[in-house]
């Protein structure tokens, strides 16, 4: 499979372990673009961001509506077995969750879930998103597509962003969003959940108070379910890594890191 690796990569002497990132739904390789990939690579970390198979510039657009998980896990094999190292794993949203369905049979130095999916599923989600838009809920339903859920820039803004979000960052935003597989969606809402277990690896879990997708006791449940470390930002929505905050969120996973010594 042809994926999309954005590669950004310090200027001078590089950590040993790599970063890789991973997207969530709806989303590409570029929503870490714009902050994180030169951030983590100007404080030494050597960075990359993967767009899974049909998103971003990655082949299999034609067969989007039925990917399931299990091939998103496959595009995140594909790049860490390229890399020269294995990677600390970042996962946003879906993505986050694809990094759990990872850890249940691969090793990785570390990880970091950021306002992931729970390992229950996203049921309560759904159903919010149901009470909330019953018209964008039953035309994606109809027509086996995620993308009326976030299809018009208010519901996407409602999804992802503060309410202060600039006006031209989300036109920008709105532009590079794109449909989601409806099959990886019933994947999630209970046909492919990882199954949690205590780590030997050091897991660090990231969530936002403002999150509309996943509250903070959800988050807070993930972290628990893993023994894992987590940690709530205030006054932040669900895409961490372009709210307003978000050099805050990259200082405490460089700061995290750190403390791991890696």
């Amino acid at each position: 499979m042809k994926l999309e690796i954005v590669t950004k990569e310090p200027k001078g002497k590089a950590y040993p372990t790599p970063i890789l990132f991973v997207h969530g739904a709806w989303h590409g390789a570029w929503c870490w673009s714009e902050h994180f990939l030169p951030y983590f690579a100007k404080h030494g970390y050597v960075s990359h961001a993967l767009s899974l198979r049909a998103h971003g510039a990655s082949e299999g657009r034609k067969r989007l509506r039925w990917t399931r998980l299990r091939d998103y896990l496959a595009d995140v094999v594909q790049v860490v077995s390229q890399l020269k190292k294995p990677p600390v794993l970042v996962g946003h949203s879906m993505g986050g969750l694809i990094v759990q369905k990872y850890l249940e049979s691969n090793q990785a130095p570390a990880a970091v879930l950021l306002a992931p999916a729970p390992p229950t599923g996203v049921i309560p989600t759904t159903l919010r998103i149901a009470r909330r838009h019953p018209l964008a809920f039953l035309k994606a339903n109809l027509t086996l597509s995620l993308y009326p859920i976030i299809g018009a820039p208010s519901l996407m803004q409602e999804a992802f962003f503060s309410a202060d979000m600039p006006q031209e960052k989300l036109a920008s935003y709105f532009t590079r969003m794109q449909d989601e597989s409806y099959c990886a969606f019933l994947d999630m809402l209970g046909l492919d959940l990882p199954r949690p277990k205590q780590l030997k690896m050091p897991m660090l879990v990231l969530g936002a108070d403002k999150d509309t997708m996943f509250y903070p006791r959800a988050i807070e449940a993930t972290a628990q379910a893993y023994g894992a470390q987590v940690e709530i930002f205030p006054d932040m929505a669900h895409d961490m890594m372009l709210e307003a905050g978000w050099q805050a969120v990259a200082d405490r996973i460089l700061s995290w890191l750190k403390e791991k010594g890696l």
